[in-house]
C-alpha cells in the first residue's frame, strides 16, 4: 500500500505517494466551464524560465492584465450563493451527531397538513432523513402561542403524528438539558420550547444563539420563509455550529427562487398585484431585465395608470409613489416591456353595497368604488398570457373595497390553471393567491407556490437574504479535471488561501509529477494566477476562486488521484474571533482535510503570528480525529521551510527579520478509533 516516495520536501523530509436515489427532485443546476488560450512556456537562452518568486514570472503574476476567463466562485445569483445542502453532506458523517433543525411552523403545523404537498414532503423528509441516518435530532421553531392546542406538548404530539416518529418536548431553549434529563429514548426526536415572543430571538442575541445551539454539531435550516429575517435561530446559531446546511425544503424553495431569474423560457410575464408600490419599486429593475410583459392588477395598477396619464379617482392615487411609478413606466419602455393595466372594473355603489356595475377604468363615476377586475380586463389578460411560456403572479387581485359577488381572482386562477396544463411554467406568490390556486387547481397541474411574498420581494430588490447567507457555501459545479491537468491521475497538492499564487506556481514548475491546486477567495488574485498558468503553459497547476472553508470537500473529493499535501500559510489572525463566521480555519475544513488526505499525507501550516500558529496546531489536534502526528515527533517550530519555496508574505516577513512559526503534520497510515 505504500507507493513511490516523492522527493518534494527540501533536504531529508519526503512526501509519500499512496495509492441517494430517494432524494426529493429539484431544478437542474447549470454548469459552467473555464476557457482560455494556452500559452507557450517562455524560455530564456533555450532553457525553461527558472525563478524563486522574485523574477519575471513573479512580476507577471503581480502585474498581469485580466483577460476573459470563466469560472465560478460559488454560483452567486442576485445575492444568492450556492449553499451547502443536506443532499450534498456525507450521510455517514451524520451518525451520532447532534443535528438541530429550524423547521417552518407554517408548513408542519398547518391544520390541513397534506403530506402529498411538495413543501410538506420535503420538510418532513429533512427530519426523517437525519433521524434515519443516526443523528440525534432536535427541532426548534416559533408558532402561535395564543391557540391552546399549540402548547409545546400538543405541538410535539402533532409533529409525532406527521412524522410517525415520537417527538418529545423539552421545556427550555437548550439541548444541553438532554444530558441532565433521564428517561429519554435515543431514538426519539426532541422539540425545544416555542421561540415565539422571545425578544432575544428577534434581536438575534449572540448569547441566546449560543445557548440555543449549545451541544449542537450540525445546524439544518429548513425555514425558508424566515430567510429574509435576522433571527437567532437562523443566523445567530451558525456562529457556533461547525456545520450549517440547508434542509430539503429550504433547498427546494431556493431553487424555485433561482429559477425565477432564468430567462430561457419566453415570453415571460409578471402579474403584479397588491399595493404599496413605493416599497416594491426597486424590484422592477430585476423584473424588467427578464420579463417581456407586466400585467398590473389590484391597487398597484392605479399608480401605474396615473403615471401613464389615465384618469384615476383621486382617492385611489398614492402620491408618494408617483415618481416610482413614472420610473417603472420609463424602465418598461426602455427595455421594451409591454405594460397591461385594467381596462374596466366591477364597481360598488358607496351608499348601496349590493349594487354593482362595470365601468371603463378611465370613467369611474363619482359615488362608485372599484372592487374587482372587469370582464374586458380579464379577457385582455387571458389573450396576453395565451402564448406565454413562463408566468409569475405576485400579490393579490385586491382593492380597498371588495365584494363577495365578484370573482376576478378566481377567474385569473382558472386562466393560469389552464395554461399550466399546456407546458407554461407558473409560479404563484403570496398567501391569498396560493389559497386560491389550491381551491382551483387540478391534481395534474404544475403550479409552483410560494406563500411568503416578503422573501421574494427582498430577492427581487437585489438584497441578500440573511438566512441564506448564513448557511455554509458549497461549490456548485462538477469540475472537469481532464481539461485542467494533462495527467489528472497524478497526486494532488492543495494550497488553501493561495493568495497571489507565487508559492504554488513555483512548486508546480519544480515538481512536474504532481498536480497543484490553489483555493483562494479573492477573484482578482485567481484571475491573475490563471492568466500566468496559461501564459507560461503550466500543465500541472490550477486555481479556483472559492471559499475553501465550505467547498474544500466537494471540490477535492471529486479529484481522481490522491491528495498528498495540504498547506495553509499565514491565514488572517482574526479568524479565531467568534463573530467572524467565515474565517478560514474551522472544524468542518479540518475534518474535510483529514478525511480526504491519503495515508502518510502531509499538512503544512505556518504563520508569522505565534498565537495563530498555536491556535492552528490546537485545532488540528482537536479535530484531526486522532489521525495526525507532528512530523518526526516535532516539539518545536520548524526552523526552515521544508520545501525551499517561499510565499510572497513569508519572504516579506523574513526580510524584516521577523520569525515564522511552522509545523508539519503527517496522517497516520494506521486506522485508529477515537
Amino acid at each position: 500500500m505504500m507507493g513511490h516516495l516523492v522527493n518534494l520536501l527540501h533536504g531529508t523530509v519526503f512526501l509519500n505517494k499512496l495509492y441517494p436515489n430517494d432524494f426529493p427532485k429539484l431544478f437542474k443546476q447549470k454548469t459552467c466551464s473555464h476557457t482560455g488560450n494556452l500559452g507557450k512556456f517562455h524560455k530564456y537562452n533555450g532553457a525553461p524560465l527558472a525563478w524563486q518568486g522574485s523574477g519575471q514570472l513573479a512580476n507577471h503574476v503581480a502585474n498581469s492584465v485580466n483577460h476573459e476567463i470563466y469560472f465560478s466562485n460559488g454560483g452567486e445569483l442576485n445575492g444568492i450563493p450556492h449553499i451547502r445542502t443536506l443532499r450534498e453532506f456525507p450521510r455517514e458523517e451524520l451518525f451520532g451527531k447532534v443535528a438541530m433543525v429550524r423547521f417552518d411552523s407554517n408548513i408542519l403545523l398547518r391544520r390541513e397538513c397534506d403530506k402529498k404537498n411538495q413543501s410538506v414532503y420535503n420538510a418532513t423528509y429533512t427530519i426523517k432523513y437525519l433521524h434515519e441516518a443516526g443523528a440525534n435530532v432536535i427541532l426548534v421553531s416559533d408558532w402561535n402561542m395564543n391557540t391552546p392546542e399549540f402548547h409545546i406538548e400538543s405541538v410535539a404530539d402533532f409533529v409525532s403524528e406527521v412524522l410517525q416518529i415520537q417527538v418529545v418536548p423539552l421545556h427550555g431553549s437548550s439541548f444541553n438539558k438532554l444530558s441532565k434529563t433521564n428517561g429519554l429514548e435515543k431514538e426519539n426526536i426532541l422539540l425545544l420550547e416555542n421561540l415565539s415572543n422571545i425578544k432575544e430571538e428577534v434581536a438575534n442575541s449572540l448569547e441566546f444563539a449560543r445557548v440555543l445551539s449549545s451541544g449542537v454539531d450540525i445546524f439544518v435550516n429548513d425555514s425558508f420563509s424566515n430567510s429574509h429575517k435576522v433571527l437567532a435561530s437562523t443566523v445567530g446559531v451558525t456562529r457556533f455550529c461547525y456545520v450549517c446546511i440547508a434542509g430539503f425544503h429550504f433547498e427546494e424553495r431556493l431553487c424555485l427562487l433561482k429559477n425565477l431569474a432564468e430567462e430561457s423560457r419566453k415570453p415571460y410575464v409578471a402579474i403584479l398585484g397588491g399595493g404599496n408600490l413605493y416599497d416594491k419599486a426597486a424590484s422592477f429593475q430585476f423584473l424588467a431585465s427578464r420579463c417581456q410583459g407586466f400585467v398590473f392588477v389590484g391597487m398597484m395598477s392605479f399608480q401605474v395608470m396615473h403615471a401613464l396619464g389615465v384618469s384615476v379617482p383621486r382617492n385611489l392615487v398614492d402620491h408618494k409613489a408617483f415618481n416610482e411609478a413614472l420610473d417603472i413606466v420609463r424602465l418598461a419602455r426602455d427595455r421594451n416591456v409591454q405594460i397591461l393595466y385594467p381596462k374596466d372594473f366591477w364597481c360598488r355603489k358607496k351608499c348601496d353595497p349590493t349594487q354593482l356595475q362595470v365601468f371603463p377604468s378611465h370613467e369611474i363615476s363619482d359615488g362608485w368604488v372599484p372592487v374587482d377586475l372587469g370582464p374586458a380586463s380579464l379577457e385582455e389578460i387571458c389573450s396576453m398570457l395565451t402564448n406565454c411560456k413562463k408566468i409569475i403572479w405576485i400579490g393579490p387581485v385586491k382593492f380597498t373595497d371588495s365584494s363577495k359577488y365578484t370573482y376576478g381572482a378566481s377567474k385569473l386562477t382558472r386562466i393560469l390553471e389552464q395554461l399550466s396544463q399546456n407546458s407554461c411554467e407558473i409560479t404563484v406568490v403570496g398567501t391569498m393567491a396560493s389559497k386560491l390556486v389550491r381551491q382551483e387547481k387540478s391534481s395534474l397541474s404544475l403550479i409552483n407556490m410560494v406563500e411568503n411574498a416578503s422573501v421574494l420581494w427582498e430577492f427581487l430588490k437585489g438584497r441578500k437574504l440573511p438566512g441564506v447567507m448564513a448557511v455554509d457555501r458549497g461549490y456548485p459545479f462538477e469540475i472537469n479535471w481532464n481539461s485542467i491537468y494533462s495527467d489528472p491521475a497524478q497526486s494532488l497538492v492543495v494550497d488553501i488561501g493561495s493568495g497571489n499564487g507565487l508559492f504554488l506556481l513555483e512548486m508546480a514548475r519544480r515538481k512536474q509529477d504532481l498536480n497543484f491546486l490553489g483555493l483562494e477567495i479573492n477573484e482578482k488574485l485567481v484571475l491573475r494566477c490563471l492568466d500566468s498558468i496559461h501564459q507560461f503553459g503550466i500543465k500541472n497547476g490550477y486555481f479556483i476562486a472559492t471559499n475553501a472553508t465550505s467547498t474544500f470537500h466537494s471540490i477535492v473529493s471529486s479529484y481522481p488521484g490522491e491528495l498528498v499535501l495540504v498547506s495553509i500559510q499565514c491565514p488572517n489572525p482574526d479568524f479565531n474571533k467568534p463573530e467572524h463566521r467565515w474565517r478560514m480555519l474551522q472544524r468542518s475544513l479540518i475534518e474535510a482535510v483529514v478525511d480526504l488526505l491519503a495515508p502518510n499525507g502531509k499538512i503544512f501550516l505556518q504563520s508569522d503570528v505565534e498565537a495563530v500558529a498555536i491556535r492552528m496546531k490546537e485545532q488540528f489536534f482537536r479535530y484531526g480525529k486522532g489521525k495526525l502526528d507532528l512530523e518526526h515527533g516535532q516539539s518545536e517550530w520548524l526552523e526552515e521551510n521544508p520545501f525551499g519555496v517561499r510565499s510572497d508574505w513569508e519572504r516579506h516577513v523574513l526580510e524584516r527579520g521577523a520569525p515564522m512559526y511552522r509545523m508539519m503534520f503527517t496522517k497516520s497510515s494506521d486506522i485508529r478509533k477515537v
